[in-house]
């Protein structure tokens, strides 16, 4: 199966992520995608044989538009959001201005601001596109998402490793998610292609498997 599809299956089969991508949808961003552990979450425990875990923490949305980079903007989204979804911890973060907070050039895209996260398995952001199709993006692909895999990406590699750790001793995944495993030392999954996920378009999963 198309890694793609077998992500937006997860989604699909979970009503209430479903739901939610579809509330963004009808927001009109541009290059706007909920991401994280959004995406992330439901695909462990589908990979764990569980059903969803609860939206326990931020629903990541981000997006990219340079010409608005008002933080106001970002929080008149977040109201907008709950005013609709109330019971969500909604998180809207505008791309385009992140690099300031992070100490980089600016980023191109939303998939561009992904390659500069903790890790690979959280890169990966999902959108609704019309009624029934969905699109994935994933700077780094979704092999390590898929295989269960926590690896940090090339910028958590250095002297940053110790926040990729920490994130993962604090948030306890390994302890939630038990057959997942850490990568130790191999980055050859970091070379792959780097755009080749990026704002891939799905048809719908009946269609695509």
């Amino acid at each position: 199966m198309d890694p793609a599809v077998q992500i937006i299956d997860v989604l699909r089969a979970d009503p209430l992520r479903w739901h939610l991508l579809g509330i963004v949808r009808d927001l009109h961003l541009r290059d706007g995608w909920i991401a994280a552990g959004f995406v992330r979450n439901a695909v462990w425990d589908h990979l764990h044989g569980r059903t969803p875990s609860p939206l326990s923490g931020d629903v990541d949305v981000i997006w990219h538009d340079p010409h608005c980079r008002d933080a106001g903007k970002d929080r008149r989204l977040d109201a907008a959001l709950r005013a609709v979804a109330p019971d969500i911890a909604w998180s809207v973060k505008n791309q385009a201005r992140m690099h300031e907070r992070n100490g980089d050039a600016p980023y191109a895209s939303a998939s561009e601001a992904m390659r500069y996260w903790p890790e690979t398995a959280a890169a990966v952001a999902v959108r609704r596109v019309g009624s029934d199709r969905c699109e994935v993006a994933a700077p780094f692909g979704v092999g390590d998402l898929l295989s269960l895999v926590l690896r940090p990406t090339p910028r958590f590699m250095g002297v940053d490793r110790c926040i990729y750790a920490e994130r993962v001793r604090s948030k306890r995944w390994l302890h939630a998610w038990p057959l997942l495993r850490e990568a130790i030392g191999d980055d050859r999954q970091q070379k792959r292609r780097p755009a080749e996920w990026a704002g891939r378009r799905c048809l719908p999963s009946g269609r695509g498997s």
